[in-house]
């Protein structure tokens, strides 16, 4: 197929693909599905190998949200039956980060609801951030804290901070029907502000929301321009009292495609399968990990996920394997231009060698769009294993039997899923 070998070209020279060949590649049927596949394999492979880069989610803070976005379950007014509950103290939060960190994480990502961090916040989640890397070496840890106000980044990078995640989720011209309570133009102000802090942008999007071809290629497109060192790709999962319960739009062809795009696009930044990829890829997941070359390990904010075990097994059973501490995830060039300023001072944004494309990113994102970018994984992340009972719906049917509210791990007296 002309398009493909066109694109795979692209994405060897990290050029930027027009728009229209952005929306040919979701336009792809199923019969060519796995040549698309293999081909963004190609882009993936070229730029980070069979390397698979773990990430551990601990929610400091859940639930209680001022904010209104749709696909969350820590909103304003959600009727979803989440756990709720305040700061988590730093050995709290330490060890429940120690969980993912023996699962083979090599990144934690720290996220709390709510619009924003106050100045004391800042100051709690510093101190985690210090009792996580006094006790565990070579261990990468980002933030996502909602809305950031000035001097904020500088001082969680002062702190230790590697990373910032804060999610675009959707294009610019259908935000205000997603969330009202801030705009499109806040969360890029705040991805900004964690580039020019020197920490590692993470921003990225939430699919199935009823949102066209054209909205995902247009929100792509703005994340490149971006120019984050990682892309969260969430799947909404349309948890029970919020908005956004009845849209079930996505099937594992349609979450390949969507991948495969966002790959072409940003060829050699940290694409991470976050939220909602145990519910709509299924027993398709392993075919994604030839898009991405980052997943979330164990549960979500509020949401359950495959078992951390379920996880290793199926990324060597691929034939991947899993970056080590002692590993750089970006490209060589794009790790020397993060060196500068923490994002990648140095990189183009002229469609060659910027953009979205080059990378390393951290990002929290399960729903990494979630919240107001706290709410990194809004909660819609969630994946969760089938009851037991349950039987399998029928093909092409919602797979709501897949979705569980998470009641362990952080907040909770039971062990984490990891």
């Amino acid at each position: 197929m002309d398009l493909l070998n066109t694109l795979v070209d692209k994405g060897l020279r990290r050029e930027l693909p027009t728009r229209q060949e952005a929306l040919a590649v979701l336009a792809t049927s199923d019969d060519d599905l796995l040549d698309v596949v293999a081909a963004a394999g190609k882009v993936r492979r070229r730029w980070f190998g069979r390397r698979v880069k773990l990430n551990y989610l601990v929610n400091l803070k859940s639930g209680l949200c001022p904010e209104d976005c749709s696909y969350c379950s820590q909103r304003l007014g959600s009727k979803a039956d989440i756990l709720k509950y305040t700061w988590l103290k730093p050995d709290d939060a330490s060890r429940a980060a120690a969980a993912g960190l023996a699962g083979g994480a090599k990144r934690v990502c720290l996220v709390a609801s709510g619009r924003g961090p106050t100045d004391r916040d800042v100051d709690r989640v510093s101190e985690t951030i210090k009792a996580i890397k006094g006790q565990n070496e070579g261990v990468e840890v980002c933030a996502c804290l909602g809305l950031l106000s000035d001097g904020q980044a500088e001082r969680l990078r002062a702190a230790g901070a590697d990373a910032y995640n804060h999610n675009l989720n959707t294009s610019e011209s259908t935000y205000g029907d997603i969330t009202t309570t801030h705009t499109y133009a806040d969360r890029v102000d705040t991805v900004n502000k964690a580039h020019a802090a020197g920490l590692s942008a993470c921003s990225g999007l939430i699919a199935g929301m009823g949102e066209s071809d054209e909205d995902l290629v247009d929100v792509v497109h703005s994340l490149r321009a971006l120019d984050p060192d990682s892309v969260p790709v969430n799947f909404l999962i349309p948890v029970e009292g919020t908005p956004l319960a009845k849209e079930w739009n996505l099937t594992p062809q349609r979450c390949l495609r969507i991948l495969a795009m966002v790959r072409f696009v940003c060829p050699d930044v940290e694409v991470r399968i976050a939220g909602g990829r145990e519910v709509h890829l299924r027993t398709m997941q392993p075919l994604a990990l030839h898009l991405a070359n980052s997943i979330f390990l164990g549960d979500y904010l509020t949401t359950e996920g495959q078992a951390g075990r379920a996880d290793l097994e199926m990324i060597a059973d691929a034939g991947f394997e899993v970056e080590g501490t002692d590993q750089v995830t970006l490209p060589e060039h794009r790790a020397k231009a993060a060196a500068g300023c923490g994002a990648h001072a140095g990189a183009g944004r002229d469609g060659h060698a910027g953009g979205c494309g080059p990378a390393e990113g951290p990002g929290c994102g399960a729903h990494a769009g979630g919240g107001c970018g706290s709410h990194e994984s809004g909660d819609v992340c969630g994946t969760a294993a089938p009851a037991a009972s349950a039987a399998p719906a029928s093909s092409g049917e919602p797979r709501t039997d897949l979705v569980a509210l998470r009641h362990r791990g952080a907040g909770t007296d039971l062990a984490p899923n990891a």
